[in-house]
This record gives structure tokens, C-alpha cells and sequence, in this order.
């Protein structure tokens, strides 16, 4: 039987309240070191049993495992596509340029001259044209038509005696120089096929007229249309609005005549 002696229990409580008083202040210090939310590695002295890893705290924010977000998929389901396609093979548009800047240009022209005090007639001539660059050139023309009015032989039908209003069925010659400026242009595709250029322009100028019995200063201006099918060789179509003086049973008044042409254009040099 074992007699524990009241002294000898005092004694060996004293000896031991240091050494756990320093083992608890071990603890506190390296936990007070450690950053929040991290795990306290705690050495135990000997004779003591270690304490289990502190838990993370409420507001530590645990290490992210997100994936890199995907690429966005297309709005158009692939086999909606197909279909729409229809296996159809698209063209790219190409650039073929078309200069005119310093090139000179030779035009037969051919059309039909609606006088405003005689009748209609067929017109032809031609034109040459510079272009000091790719918006503005100047143009000389010169046509032949001819002059017919069916109210004048009406009128010398009606006297009994046949008169002469004026000389009818008469040869018309016209001078012509116009400023043509080239506003706008662009390309089509011919059937899915070659691509050809276009421009307008505008034209704007006066000339001289010689029907034979009067000749005078005549004022003219419209707009025009060509299509270049290739770097030397375009067709070319025309209004012109042409006013003069003409003088009608011994009255000279202003008249409107609008000519329209067509025809092709020859550049030189052929190669631009």
C-alpha cells in the first residue's frame, strides 16, 4: 500500500505548475505568429501529447479551382448553317484599277438629237478628251444632224400659193467643248464573273451651231455613264441639254434640244 504523504503531494504540484505554464505560453506565441487562417505546427515537450492543427478561420478564403473560362460557342447552330449555305462558294472581291490621269481618250459616238422646234433626227460624230487627272478632263466634240420640221410643211400647204418659211431638211454641224468632272465611281461583278469599273460625270460647256441659214452660241451640260471592260477599251452613254437661239418665222427664240449618245472610248495609252 502507498502512502502519499500530504508534503510530498505539495512538492511535486509546485515542481510541475512551471513547466505546463511554459508549454501554454509556448503555444500562444507561435499561434500569434502564424497568419490568420493558417495551420499551428505545435512541438510538444516531452512528456506531453501535441495538439491537433488549428482550423482554418471564418474568414479565410479557401484556394480558388475555377477552370479558365470556355470560348463562346455560335449563335448560329452548325447544321442551320449548312443548310443556309447550301454549299455556295464565295468570291472575294479583287481591286483592278483603272487610271485615267494624263491618258487621252477617243470616243465615236452615235444617238438621236429631239430638237425643241424641229423634228427628231438621227445624230453621229466624236470626241477627244484629256484627262489631266482621275476627276476632271476636257472634252472636244464635233456632230452632224440634220434639221426637219413638219409644221413647215404644213404651213406651205395651206396658202394657195406655196411659201417658203424657211428652208427645211437642212444640215446641222455642231462645235462643242465641254469640263467633264468624274463624281462617282464603283465596280460589279458581270454573272459572277470579271469585274468591271464604272464612273458619272458630269459635263458642262457651250459650242457653236451651223444649221445652214443661222449660226450662233450654244450652251450645254448633262451627265454621263461609262463602263471600262478593260484597262484601254469602255463604252460610254450621254444626255446633253443644249440651248441656242433659232430663229423661227422671222422670230428668234431659245430653244431646248437634248442629245443622247452612246458609244465606246478608246485610252491611249493602253496600258493604264
Amino acid at each position: 500500500m502507498v502512502v502519499v504523504r500530504p508534503a510530498t503531494l505539495a512538492a511535486s504540484l509546485v515542481l510541475a505548475a512551471p513547466v505546463a505554464v511554459a508549454s501554454l505560453a509556448f503555444v500562444r506565441v507561435a499561434h500569434a505568429d502564424e497568419p490568420t487562417g493558417a495551420s499551428v505546427a505545435v512541438t510538444a515537450t516531452p512528456g506531453t501529447t501535441a495538439p491537433a492543427a488549428a482550423a482554418p478561420s471564418a474568414g479565410a478564403t479557401p484556394p480558388s479551382t475555377a477552370q479558365p473560362p470556355s470560348p463562346p460557342e455560335s449563335c448560329v447552330d452548325p447544321e442551320q448553317r449548312a443548310e443556309l449555305v447550301g454549299g455556295r462558294h464565295f468570291r472575294g472581291v479583287q481591286p483592278r484599277l483603272f487610271t485615267k490621269a494624263l491618258r487621252h481618250e477617243l470616243s465615236p459616238l452615235g444617238g438621236w438629237l429631239a430638237g425643241d422646234a424641229n423634228d427628231g433626227a438621227p445624230w453621229y460624230g466624236g470626241a477627244y478628251t484629256f484627262h489631266f487627272s482621275e476627276e476632271l478632263a476636257l472634252e472636244a466634240s464635233v456632230g452632224f444632224s440634220r434639221a426637219r420640221a413638219r409644221l413647215a410643211d404644213t404651213l406651205q400647204q395651206r396658202f394657195p400659193t406655196p411659201i417658203e418659211v424657211f428652208r427645211n431638211d437642212r444640215r446641222v454641224r455642231q462645235y462643242m467643248g465641254h469640263l467633264v468632272w468624274s463624281l462617282a465611281y464603283g465596280k460589279m461583278r458581270w454573272m459572277g464573273g470579271a469585274i468591271s469599273r464604272f464612273d458619272f460625270h458630269l459635263a458642262l460647256g457651250g459650242g457653236v451651231t451651223d444649221d445652214e441659214i443661222s449660226r450662233g452660241l450654244m450652251g450645254s451640260g448633262g451627265i454621263g455613264f461609262k463602263i471600262y471592260i478593260a484597262s484601254w477599251f469602255a463604252l460610254r452613254f450621254d444626255v446633253r441639254d443644249q440651248i441656242s437661239a433659232q430663229k423661227v418665222l422671222d422670230e428668234t427664240r431659245l430653244v431646248n434640244d437634248i442629245l443622247v449618245t452612246g458609244g465606246f472610248s478608246i485610252f491611249i495609252p493602253f496600258k493604264g
